[in-house]
């Protein structure tokens, strides 16, 4: 049976130091793989454990980075398991293929935002209006699809983001803040559309999916079968599907966990 599988990266395969949530005595920690540095800096983490799953898997299946990273960001990590054939980056705006954006994905996505969603100007335009320089560290535009501030999170209002969500869902625009990072996202630009065109173009019989934030509900609910760790936007909602598995497992153990599902649901 071909099977493809779908998965979210950050604080779901891989976790940098903030989020690894090592747990127990020091001694008893496991071993850990640099797989992306930034700024001659390590930046994120996977256990030398979830490495040799994630080799596994990638022979036993179709593996599917599923990003909300720009190209550029998804470039810099480098995944211990061959280079997969297909890439889904920018919360499904750009698909890429052995290394190469997609061009026709992307004027079929263009399209699509265009009828559906207001522009991304006006979006931005209002997301940096509203916020506070006091607790504003950046700002970012992505793929020219989406925008999102990286914020000082102690800083931040508890009720900032509930209130921009307000004013942009009618607009046709979610809002989901993910560690420091606060995305503005059109609601046609979805994890989930792409995964769809790469399972019809490798003609996949069988789907798998995880994520920890709210913008990978969509792909989790498009799944045959989905995982999701214990910490993340979706176990702070206690979000729940019926062939979703909600993992005890927070930090960079769920990585483990997530990736010995994937290969339990392969064979």
């Amino acid at each position: 049976m071909s099977v493809l599988v779908a998965s979210d990266l950050d604080r779901t395969l891989i976790y940098s130091t903030a989020a690894l949530a090592l747990a127990g005595p020091d001694a008893e920690a496991p071993r850990l793989l640099s797989v992306e540095v930034y700024d001659s800096k390590p930046l994120s983490f996977m256990t030398e454990a979830a490495a040799g799953l994630l080799e596994e898997l990638a022979r036993a299946a179709v593996f599917v980075p599923t990003t909300t990273r720009t190209i550029a960001q998804y470039e810099r990590i480098q995944l211990p398991c061959p280079t997969p054939r297909f890439a889904i980056c920018a919360n499904g705006g750009q698909l890429l293929v052995d290394g190469e954006p997609d061009p026709s994905w992307r004027r079929a996505v263009d399209a699509r935002l265009a009828d559906e969603c207001a522009s991304l100007a006006e979006v931005r335009e209002q997301l940096v209006k509203r916020a506070d320089p006091l607790w504003l560290l950046k700002e970012r535009v992505a793929e020219d699809l989406f925008a999102y501030l990286v914020v000082d999170r102690e800083a931040l209002p508890s009720d900032w983001v509930a209130e921009f969500a307000a004013w942009a869902g009618p607009r046709g625009w979610q809002v989901s803040l993910q560690g420091r990072k606060i995305y503005a996202v059109p609601v046609p630009l979805t994890k989930s559309a792409a995964m769809r065109e790469v399972a019809r173009r490798t003609d996949a019989e069988l789907t798998l999916a995880a994520g920890d934030s709210l913008l990978d509900a969509d792909l989790l609910l498009a799944a045959d079968r989905a995982w999701r760790p214990g910490h993340g936007e979706l176990a702070d909602t206690d979000w729940r599907a019926p062939h979703v598995e909600v993992l005890a497992e927070r930090g960079v153990a769920a990585g483990e966990e997530i990736l010995r599902g994937f290969l339990g649901a392969c064979t």
